[in-house]
């Protein structure tokens, strides 16, 4: 990806927008949407056979970006986990702050039930599952972001439009 630059709406490349997508990257867009708007991916990983959903992920190492794509969904990008040093969350930067000070921007923005759980390899995953995002904290600091097009209480997911 380019430098950022800001856009029309004052968004930059790596704003998280939660259900829509980060920058230019909405849910829902193709495989040849992405690789025109990203290039070719550095590797690509297939799912795996235990994985409960048939998956691509498209690898942008150099970028910090994970973008995934569905076989349900027709491999339209579905996810994104990234930790981009500039990605921001309600126009805040967010890579690098606390648990305690993304749970309260979060709270700010009328997102207030998480679930905290503490991983086998030491990180803390902060979750918002109606808001369809996972944040992950090593020594009590962002390191990265997973998150994902939003899905209704009848499991439909609803693309932005």
């Amino acid at each position: 990806m380019q430098t950022p630059q800001p856009q029309s709406s004052g968004t930059t490349d790596a704003d998280i927008v939660l259900g829509t997508g980060m920058g230019p990257l909405r849910f829902g867009a193709s495989m040849d949407d992405v690789r025109a708007l990203m290039g070719e991916p550095e590797e690509i990983e297939e799912s795996d056979d235990e994985d409960e959903f048939e998956h691509q992920a498209w690898n942008y190492l150099d970028e910090g970006y994970s973008l995934y794509f569905d076989r349900e969904d027709d491999y339209r990008l579905s996810c994104i986990e990234t930790d981009d040093p500039d990605m921001r969350l309600y126009g805040e930067l967010v890579h690098g702050k606390s648990q305690q000070e993304i749970q309260a921007l979060m709270r700010r923005h009328g997102h207030e039930t998480s679930e905290i759980e503490k991983m086998d390899t030491g990180e803390v995953r902060l979750s918002y599952e109606k808001e369809m995002i996972d944040l992950y904290f090593d020594e009590d600091e962002l390191q990265f972001v997973n998150f994902g097009v939003f899905i209704n209480d009848d499991l439909e997911v609803q693309w932005p439009s």
